[in-house]
Order: C-alpha cells, then sequence, then structure tokens
C-alpha cells in the first residue's frame, strides 16, 4: 500500500511552497485545486511586474505587517526576502532589485518562474488535481471532494488548507471555506478589503476629464503618516500605491481626510520662491506647468475645493497639502487583498487549527494584511514554509 498523503487544498503560491517542502523531504503529496488550472491570483499578480519581496531591514519590512507583526515574525524569520531571492534565482527566475529596494524576476512576469517551479514539484513526485473542490468533512474526519463531479473523500496523514482569502473571487478566492471552518468551532474574523481604492465625490470636470490619469513622485498625508509614489484618478476616487499603503488605517477611519502633496521634493518656501519668479502675465496653470512641472490633472486637483489662492506663499501651502475627503473604501470584489479570516487565537505555533488536529492553514487565510511592495507574497510563501516545516516535525 502507497504512502497516506499529505493532502494541501489550494494551489497558491502557500499551498505550492508547502508541497516543495514537503516533497523535498520524501512525503507524498496531493495538491487539489477547484479551478482549472493552478496559481491565477499569482499569475495576475506577475502582469505588473511580480513584486516578489522587499529588501528594506527586516524590522523595517516587519512593521508593515500591523497588528500581525509579532505573530508573523517567527515565521518571517524562519524564511526571509533572502530566502524567498535566492528560491527564485534557484529555480532560474533570476531576480533583481529596483531603485525602491523591491525584488522582481527579470522576466517581469511569473509565467515563467511558474512553469519551472511546477516542473520541480512534479520531478519531487508532487500530485496536483485541478477541478478538486474541498467541501468539509465526513463525520469520520475524512476530507469530503468533488473531483471533476465525482464524489470522493480521503483521510490524509496531515491536511494543509491554503484557500486564499476573499479579495479577487474571480479568481478562485472567494472566502467560501469560511464556513465550513465555522462550522468546526474555529474563530474567524470578518473580511475587510485591504489594498483598495477609495470612493471620492469628485467635481464632474475632473471626474470626466481626468480619470484614468495618474499622479505621479507625491506623497499622501493622515494624520503622522505619510506615503510616498504614484496614485491613479477613478472616476469614482482614487487607487494605486501611495493608497494602498495607508489602505488599512484609511479603511478603518473612513470617512476620511488625506492631504496630497503635489512637490513633495520641494519645501513650502522652494515652491513659494519658485512660484515669485515667474513670468508676469503667464495664466495660473501656465506658471505652475512650467515652474513646478504640474501636470493638467495635477492642476484640476489644486481647482477641487474652489479656486486655489493666487499669493505665492498661500499657494505653495495648496500645493503642498491639498485635502481630500475619502467617503469609504471599495469593496472586496475590487481590493487586491484582504484581511481578516481565521483568527490567531484559533492556531497554535505551528498554524496547526487548534479545534482540528492535523489540519494547518497558510497564506491570506490567516487575518494579517500588508501593503503591495512584496509583502504580500513573502507572506504567504513564509507561512506555506512553516506550516510544512510544522508538519514534517510531527
Amino acid at each position: 500500500m502507497s504512502e497516506t498523503p499529505i493532502a494541501i487544498v489550494g494551489a497558491g503560491p502557500a499551498g505550492l511552497m508547502a508541497a516543495e517542502v514537503l516533497s523535498a523531504a520524501g512525503k507524498r503529496v496531493v495538491v487539489y485545486e477547484r479551478l482549472p488550472s493552478v496559481a491565477r491570483k499569482f499569475l495576475m499578480a506577475g502582469r505588473g511586474g511580480l513584486n516578489l519581496t522587499h529588501t528594506e531591514p527586516f524590522e523595517d519590512f516587519l512593521t508593515r505587517y500591523g497588528q500581525a507583526a509579532n505573530n508573523l515574525r517567527p515565521i518571517l524569520e524562519a524564511f526571509t526576502p533572502s530566502d524567498l531571492t535566492r528560491w527564485a534565482n534557484e529555480l532560474g527566475a533570476e531576480t533583481f532589485t529596483g531603485s525602491s529596494g523591491r525584488v522582481f524576476p527579470k522576466a517581469m512576469k511569473a509565467s515563467p518562474l511558474l512553469r519551472a517551479w511546477l516542473a520541480r514539484l512534479a520531478s519531487q513526485g508532487v500530485e496536483i488535481k485541478t477541478r478538486a473542490t474541498w467541501l468539509g468533512w465526513t463525520q469520520d474526519g475524512a476530507l469530503r471532494l468533488d473531483e471533476g463531479g465525482e464524489a470522493t473523500t480521503l483521510k490524509p496523514s496531515a491536511t494543509l488548507l491554503a484557500l486564499g482569502g476573499a479579495s479577487w473571487p474571480r479568481l478562485g478566492s472567494d472566502g467560501s471555506w469560511s464556513r465550513l471552518l465555522a462550522d468546526r468551532g474555529v474563530e474567524l474574523t470578518p473580511f475587510r478589503p485591504s489594498n483598495v481604492g477609495f470612493n471620492v465625490s469628485w467635481s464632474e470636470q475632473l471626474r470626466t476629464r481626468f480619470a484614468g490619469h495618474p499622479l505621479k513622485t507625491i506623497a499622501i498625508h493622515h494624520g503622522d503618516q505619510v506615503a510616498h509614489g504614484e496614485v491613479m484618478i477613478t472616476a469614482y476616487g482614487l487607487e494605486g500605491g501611495a493608497i494602498y499603503a495607508l489602505s488599512q488605517r484609511l479603511r478603518d477611519a473612513a470617512p476620511a481626510t488625506i492631504t496630497v502633496d503635489l512637490r513633495p521634493r520641494l519645501s513650502e518656501a522652494d515652491i513659494a520662491t519658485k512660484l515669485a519668479h515667474a513670468k508676469a502675465g503667464d495664466t495660473l496653470s501656465s506658471t505652475l506647468r512650467k515652474t513646478l512641472g504640474l501636470t493638467p490633472p495635477a492642476i484640476s486637483l489644486l481647482h477641487e475645493n474652489g479656486p486655489p489662492p493666487r499669493e505665492a506663499r498661500a499657494l505653495a501651502a495648496h500645493i503642498k497639502a491639498i485635502p481630500i475627503r475619502l467617503t469609504s473604501a471599495r469593496g472586496l470584489d475590487r481590493a487586491i487583498s484582504s484581511a481578516g479570516g481565521v483568527a490567531w487565537r484559533a492556531v497554535d505555533e505551528k498554524l496547526q487549527l487548534r479545534a482540528i488536529p492535523d489540519t494547518y492553514v497558510a497564506g491570506e487565510m490567516l487575518d494579517w494584511e500588508a501593503p503591495t511592495g512584496g509583502y504580500l507574497l513573502q507572506a504567504c510563501f513564509a507561512t506555506g514554509v512553516h506550516a510544512a516545516r510544522a508538519i514534517l516535525r510531527g
């Protein structure tokens, strides 16, 4: 009789990484994925360059996980950003570090890395079954599965659930697993959108003329927090990295007012001096374009709350702090990632469910969130490694 397999439910980064660790140790592993192909959300993330991780100092890196930082510390210390970068390079997906400290494959997409990864898993004997939906447990604790329309059961030696969060449901992460766990007494935290855009009541002019236009090299302030980068003006409000970096705080505070600094590299005094020496007779738009390099969307934003002041110092102050009222966060179906899921109190230090022995969880199923910039994938990979190593230790 062949060895009883370890079952992994979910073929995203956390599940596949766990499969690699377990199979490399000689364990028989079967991965079940309900969609026709694996790692769909991973491939979608790769369309923007596949930001694998980040090279900032570890203590700074850890702060990006907010309230979950203490829970994730030992997990990230055991599989660090350097470890993830080394793993990608060993797969042949040579990486580079951008000027911002973000780490990407040189191919700037996910598909070559995924192909090499799947080849390695196959060489290690990992069996991946697609169109296989997990339906919960039988009365005697076996996994219930629908494999292409056929009802099956399995009693694995251990189970790892890596089913994702509740964002991008069309790619498989819809959080439907939460009911199955709740029925077994697993403590859950409600899902909330993370790395998400916000609704703004734009004027008709800004909405119709500049939806789809970026605001580059800006800074967004909310209280004592600041995020630098780029945002996109949309018909409904704002999207983009600088907003995502503050999304947890803004979501929890909404409705909330942020201020946008259109020229964070210049002081208010520097801007006032440039404006004071502008060519006499130029229109305000021409002055802003020539002296500060402001784009039409940025200039339009200055007019959102009424005509901007014309006096140099007052205008400089306005350019450094344009108030924008965010009425609410967009929904989970529009979010890049989600907060919520399995509460940390519901798992032990091995990521084993306290309510269900020999059943582990990894990835976005756990209640943590982080901004874009490599933090999301790093924690998914690291929790997959951590759970797999715990299974090996028994």
